[in-house]
């Protein structure tokens, strides 16, 4: 099994789906490594052990992943569906702009309602642009939005930002969304 679906399968387990395993992740969504790879094998049949999980979280370049001090657990850092779970994150001052990116086909629907988080805790948002373009492009031909995140936040927004750089926010209204 290759390590880009054994990224999915974490992401999946450590973001929406731990119960699929019987895993149990704490409010700030660490997971005991220990006991994903032993819930992993019989369930999915996805045979883990450190070593693959430390180089996953080491050389992925999105860093979705955050292995703890101890080195005795692991957690998404952001992205999460299961509402057991929400880390702690500081507020802060975003720059002037942001970017979203996403597929032409949900544009319609960006324009009635602004981003929403729908599934997820939090709209993503990044710094750059040919990164927001590499996320759009995973869903269908790619449009970038750009968002005038500082005017937001001086409108009472509050934005953070995960451990891999990723700035979240909560809902992004149409009036802060340029269309390109």
């Amino acid at each position: 099994m290759n390590e880009k679906v054994i990224s999915q399968y974490l992401s999946f387990i450590l973001r929406h789906k731990p119960e699929e395993i019987d895993l149990t992740l704490d409010r700030e969504g660490w997971a005991n490594i220990a006991d994903l790879i032993s819930k992993s094998q019989p369930v999915k049949n996805v045979v883990l052990d450190e070593e693959i999980i430390k180089s996953i979280v080491s050389n992925s370049d999105k860093k979705r992943f955050q292995i703890s001090d101890d080195g005795k657990y692991i957690r998404a850092v952001q992205g999460h569906s299961t509402t057991s779970v929400d880390i702690t994150l500081n507020k802060l001052v975003p720059p002037i702009s942001l970017y979203h990116g996403t597929a032409q086909r949900f544009i319609n629907s960006i324009k009635e309602q602004g981003l929403i988080s729908k599934d997820r805790q939090y709209v993503h948002l990044t710094e750059n642009n040919d990164t927001a373009l590499s996320v759009g492009a995973r869903y269908g031909k790619p449009e970038i939005l750009i968002i005038h995140a500082l005017e937001m936040h001086k409108n009472g927004f509050e934005f953070f930002q995960a451990e891999n750089g990723v700035w979240l926010v909560k809902h992004v209204p149409i009036e802060f969304i340029v269309f390109q």
